[in-house]
């Protein structure tokens, strides 16, 4: 009897040994994030050229921008990951600070303006969350986005799919994205005098200077928009392939629909069959910028990445654009990552850009007042662009390095140099670090 007790005992427990065994492999999955990561990044951009939009295609575009951006994404459970990301966006814009040059008594669209409009701070947030599924082939996420700036404010939401096949060498997502903007419209200061004192020249800017030039100035096409909204909404589609051991490649699509007013309200335009009137140097406006409220974009591309050995990988990238604006634009680019050692890479990089400008782009003082839409922002306009850079990359898998209780997994650092064919020159710097909780 006291054998069959044992056995029956020693039976149980094997049996919930193995059942425990059983269970266990079945819950087990590895975290989708093990730890909470923070990303500090930061960027400064500084730019000038000859074909201010302000000042109706004439005049100094320089701008200098400051980005400082903070993402922390956090592990909620095994499956689920909720991201924070939160930056601002600082610039001063002596481009932008003309939309009124009159607080100086010698106004030019070549002089730097210090009225409120040369600078301007944007603030954005997003919030996402995604989900994995418990074999990693299938992920959920979504998100919920806000920015605010002086004249601008747009709240976003969107989300998309993943799912992996063919042992996860393969990967389709399918995503969809809306962007609800509305504009509170600052003008050019000298058709908002004009509007404002029932389109005459008694009041305002008139009555502290001279006009020369046209002396009879009369801008009476200005009405200011009645629509303030911009909608945009698109859909994206993107294939990614592990073709070999070497070579991985992925293609991409997305259909783009904005709504509402595309046109920017400070930009000034010039007609040629209207004389000019001037205050010193500066070209008083026409009107403002007059474009379609609805746009129809189409972007396809490529990416293509082949491991040559353990130290140089090649990785390129194409991207076609065409858009019912007449823009069309073709993108080629190529970035060469070398690792020096388990830590350091280097990588060197060119970007090449054409475009064939917009239906509605004409330069400065060549628009007819009897045409219904235009503008004179050179970033519509035909041209070629190239843009050379070079990063350093630290990565350090283990984090050994510490701060606050943080590791520090990866550092990067960017610089990069672009110049257009229309006289546009600037230069970018961008650094990014990464911490993980341990």
């Amino acid at each position: 009897m006291k054998t069959l007790y044992l056995t029956v005992l020693l039976i149980f427990f094997s049996l919930l040994a193995v059942a425990q065994e059983q269970d266990s492999t079945a819950t087990y999955k590895k975290r989708v994030l093990e730890s909470t990561e923070v990303d500090f990044l930061m960027s400064y951009y500084k730019q000038d050229g000859i074909h201010s939009a302000v000042a109706g295609g004439n005049g100094m575009e320089e701008l200098t921008d400051i980005t400082p951006t903070i993402v922390v994404a956090m592990p909620l459970n095994d499956d689920d990951v909720l991201t924070i990301d939160a930056g601002l966006s600082a610039y001063s814009s002596a481009s932008s600070g003309n939309i009124n040059p009159f607080d100086s008594n010698t106004p030019s669209p070549w002089q730097a303006s210090s009225g409120a409009s040369a600078s301007d701070m944007l603030t954005t947030l997003v919030l996402g969350y995604s989900h994995s599924s418990d074999d990693r082939n299938s992920i959920w996420n979504a998100h919920v986005s806000g920015s605010t700036e002086y004249d601008y404010s747009s709240i976003g939401f969107g989300g998309g799919y993943t799912k992996l096949f063919n042992n996860k060498n393969t990967e389709v997502t399918v995503s969809g994205n809306a962007y609800l903007d509305k504009w509170r419209p600052i003008y050019p200061k000298e058709l908002q005098d004009y509007y404002d004192n029932g389109y005459d020249l008694n009041g305002g800017i008139f009555n502290r200077f001279s006009i020369t030039g046209n002396q009879d100035y009369s801008p009476d096409r200005f009405v200011p928009h009645s629509k303030k909204n911009r909608n945009s909404y698109s859909l994206s589609f993107s294939f990614s392939q592990v073709a070999t051991k070497k070579m991985q490649f992925s293609i991409f699509a997305d259909i783009l629909y904005q709504q509402g007013l595309l046109s920017t309200p400070y930009q000034r335009v010039y007609f040629a069959d209207v004389a000019d009137s001037f205050i010193n140097e500066f070209h008083l406006a026409d009107d403002i910028e007059r474009l379609p409220d609805n746009r129809f974009k189409i972007p396809v591309g490529a990416r293509l990445n082949y491991y040559i050995n353990q130290w140089l990988v090649v990785r390129t990238y194409y991207r076609y654009y065409t858009d019912d604006w007449g823009l069309s634009s073709h993108t080629a680019n190529i970035e060469l990552p070398v690792k020096l050692n388990d830590r350091f890479t280097v990588y060197p990089m060119y970007r090449y850009y054409t475009q064939q400008g917009s239906k509605y782009f004409a330069p400065y003082n060549t628009h007819l007042s009897t045409e219904v839409y235009y503008t004179s922002d050179y970033d519509l306009s035909t041209f070629n662009a190239q843009q050379y850079g070079f990063g350093v990359s630290y990565t350090d898998i283990f984090a050994a390095a510490r701060i606050w209780g943080f590791g520090i997994k990866n550092i990067d650092l960017r610089y990069n140099h672009y110049t257009r064919s229309d006289g546009l020159d600037a230069n970018i710097v961008s650094f990014g670090i990464k911490f993980v909780q341990q």
